[in-house]
C-alpha cells in the first residue's frame, strides 16, 4: 500500500460510514481499483480504520457519552451491540472471505440498494424521536438488524441499523442518531479484533510502515466523517432513502457488468 492508496481510502471510509451505502463495500472496491497488492493488509486496513470514524462520533455527541447519571443509554447500547459481538467473533474468517470478493460485495450492495427504495413507504408514523424514548427491546431489535450488515458485508450498517430503527418507529434523525451511537462498540469490537488476530496470527502484518498507514487512515477517516455526519443527518430528514437507494442500484449495476464482462477486481 501507498501512501496516496491509504489517503484515498481513508476519504472514502470517512464518507461512507455513516451512510447507508457500506463503507466496505466502497473501500474494499476502492483497493481493487487502486490496485492496492497486499490483500491481507488491504482488509486489515478496512477494518481497523472504522476507529477514526467512532472518534469523530465520540467528538460530536461528546454529551451524550460523559452523561453518566442516564446508565440506561450505555446499557441499550450493550444490548444492540451483543447479537453482533457474538456472530461476528464466531463468523470473522468467513465474512473476510466475502470482502475479497467483489462480485459476491457488488451483488449485495446492489440488492440492498433495491431494499432502500422502499423503507420510507415501509415504515410511516414514528413515535420516537429521542434516544430516552427508546427501549432495552426498541434496541435488541435494532442490534438484530445489524446482523445484516455482519453477515453481509456490502449491506451497510448504517442501513441496516436505521432500518431497524425505523421498523420500531424511530424517526429517520432518531434511528440515524442511534445508529451513530451504535457504531461506538460495533466498531470498537471489530477494531480491537482485528488487531488482536493480526498480532496472534499474522504479526508481519503490523510492520513500521503499516501501522504508519493504518494511524494516517484514522486520521482522515475521522476528519471527514464529521463532515459527513452533519451533512447525512440533514439529508436524511429531508429527502429519505430513495437517493442513497438509487445511488447503490446504479453503482453496483455498473460494477456488476464490468465484473461478469470479464474485467478483474482481485481482492
Amino acid at each position: 500500500m501507498t501512501v496516496l492508496q491509504a489517503i484515498i481510502m481513508a476519504i472514502v471510509e470517512g464518507i461512507t460510514e455513516f451512510l447507508p451505502i457500506s463503507s466496505t463495500a466502497h473501500m474494499a472496491l476502492t483497493g481493487a481499483f487502486l490496485g492496492v497488492k497486499d490483500k491481507d493488509f488491504m482488509t486489515l486496513f478496512i477494518e481497523t480504520i472504522q476507529f477514526g470514524a467512532i472518534i469523530s462520533v465520540l467528538v460530536l455527541y461528546w454529551k451524550k457519552f460523559l452523561d453518566f447519571k442516564h446508565y440506561s443509554f450505555y446499557l441499550k447500547l450493550i444490548v444492540a451491540f451483543i447479537p453482533a459481538a457474538i456472530v461476528g467473533v464466531l463468523l470473522k474468517s468467513k465474512i473476510e472471505e466475502v470482502i475479497k470478493n467483489p462480485v459476491t460485495i457488488t451483488i449485495i450492495m446492489f440488492l440492498g440498494g433495491i431494499i432502500l427504495l422502499f423503507i420510507d413507504k415501509w415504515f410511516k408514523d414514528p413515535v420516537i424521536d429521542t434516544e430516552e424514548k427508546i427501549t432495552y427491546k426498541n434496541s435488541l431489535v435494532i442490534g438484530l438488524f445489524q446482523l445484516l450488515a455482519v453477515v453481509f458485508p456490502g449491506f451497510s450498517r448504517s442501513a441496516a441499523t436505521i432500518m431497524g430503527g425505523m421498523q420500531q418507529k424511530l424517526t429517520r434523525s432518531a434511528a440515524a442518531e442511534f445508529s451513530f451511537f451504535l457504531a461506538v462498540p460495533t466498531l470498537a469490537g471489530a477494531f480491537a479484533k482485528s488487531l488482536w488476530d493480526a498480532w496472534r496470527h499474522n504479526p508481519g502484518l503490523l510492520t513500521h510502515e503499516n501501522i504508519n498507514f493504518l494511524i494516517l487512515g484514522n486520521v482522515i477517516a475521522f476528519i471527514v466523517a464529521i463532515l459527513a455526519i452533519k451533512v447525512f443527518i440533514a439529508f436524511l430528514v429531508k429527502y429519505g432513502f430513495r437517493g442513497f437507494g438509487w445511488y447503490r442500484i446504479i453503482v453496483g449495476l455498473i460494477l456488476l457488468i464490468f465484473l461478469l464482462t470479464g474485467h478483474s477486481l482481485a481482492l
